[in-house]
């Protein structure tokens, strides 16, 4: 077998791997697919999370399988079962510093529970789209953060898997004048098939000008604010905080779900005129059944999510692939399932 580790800064490797000895209370899961993560990529950036000197992390946490074998006082799991893991409620945080990462072939899931670490995949359900459910949590907790109703206008900064997922959630709640925000042509693509009402580069255009003549204007105090009610920041640019902020409308609201690795400015004396509330979002509290739930009736739309498949062989090619602009989510295969 294979685990892909992150041994330094940039260095990751697909390592020989032996599965440590199951326990009376834990599943081995036969991985089918599994989703790069933008998570994944920082991982490496930074030489791992949580690592030990000379010690390893071994990636991947959006993983679908069939379950291989079951502990003694495990119940309600069986073998054969498709299932998708929730690494949030694993106690050794698969793919994110614990022993175990989703990217090997059979994952070891400890103290494994029906409905909280494994979760049933719906029937006719492929391997590939259950493992989008991850993400699609993440992206579905976002949109829960920023309380939207049906007919609120709404701004996504940034259109990458999380964004993409949020446009899906928020068009299937019927905030369909969503307009969305990327540097690359195809991410922008996506974003209209998903159903935004419209989808701009910040680079070519005066995004407060466009969103205005969609969104309508209005005066804030002194400013000329747009008439948005929600924006959601998914990229992570420098100055997205402080453009929302100066455009935002009175009470309107913005939630931060992409990752800062340094401080942002932002005009706190404009956001006093306006009232608005920043907040943040991320993991996915609640959310997992809720997405599974909708995979039977959006599985379409969740596969026009995954942009590249490569097999869990050439996952290193794969992690290239994911680090490019214009992707959207990479899906890792193994033994070909999932497609």
């Amino acid at each position: 077998m294979k685990v892909l580790n992150i041994h330094e800064v940039g260095d990751v490797r697909l390592d020989d791997y032996e599965l440590p000895e199951a326990g009376p209370k834990d599943v081995v899961v036969k991985m089918k697919a599994v989703g790069i993560c933008g998570s994944d990529l920082s991982y490496i950036k930074w030489g791992g999370i949580m690592r030990k000197p000379g010690g390893v992390t071994p990636i991947g946490h959006e993983g679908a399988g069939e379950v291989l074998r079951v502990g003694s006082e495990v119940t309600g799991i069986t073998p054969g079962d498709a299932v998708i893991i929730n690494p949030m409620n694993t106690p050794s945080a698969v793919g994110s510093g614990g022993p175990e990462g989703a990217f090997v072939n059979e994952l070891l899931v400890r103290e494994a529970r029906l409905n909280d670490s494994i979760l049933p995949i719906p029937e006719g359900i492929p391997y590939e789209i259950a493992a989008m459910c991850e993400p699609l949590a993440v992206a579905m907790h976002g949109v829960n953060r920023m309380e939207v109703k049906a007919g609120d206008k709404a701004v996504v900064f940034g259109c990458g898997p999380i964004g993409l997922g949020m446009i899906l959630w928020l068009v299937d709640r019927g905030v369909t004048d969503v307009i969305a925000l990327d540097l690359a042509q195809e991410r922008l693509d996506r974003a209209l098939a998903l159903g935004a009402r419209a989808a701009f580069n910040p680079r070519e255009v005066n995004i407060a000008e466009e969103i205005g003549k969609l969104h309508g204007t209005e005066m804030c105090m002194h400013k000329q604010a747009v008439g948005t009610d929600a924006f959601i920041d998914a990229a992570g640019g420098p100055t997205v905080i402080s453009d929302v902020i100066n455009m935002a409308k009175f009470h309107s609201r913005l939630v931060v779900t992409a990752a800062y690795m340094k401080p942002v400015e932002t005009p706190f004396s404009t956001m006093l005129t306006s009232e608005m509330t920043i907040t943040t979002a991320v993991g996915y509290p609640t959310e997992m059944p809720d997405v599974i739930a909708a995979m039977p009736r959006l599985k379409d739309k969740i596969a026009s999510l995954i942009s590249h498949r490569v097999a869990f062989d050439d996952v290193l090619d794969g992690l290239k692939i994911a680090a490019q602009p214009d992707s959207a989510k990479v899906m890792v295969h193994f033994d070909g399932a999932g497609a």
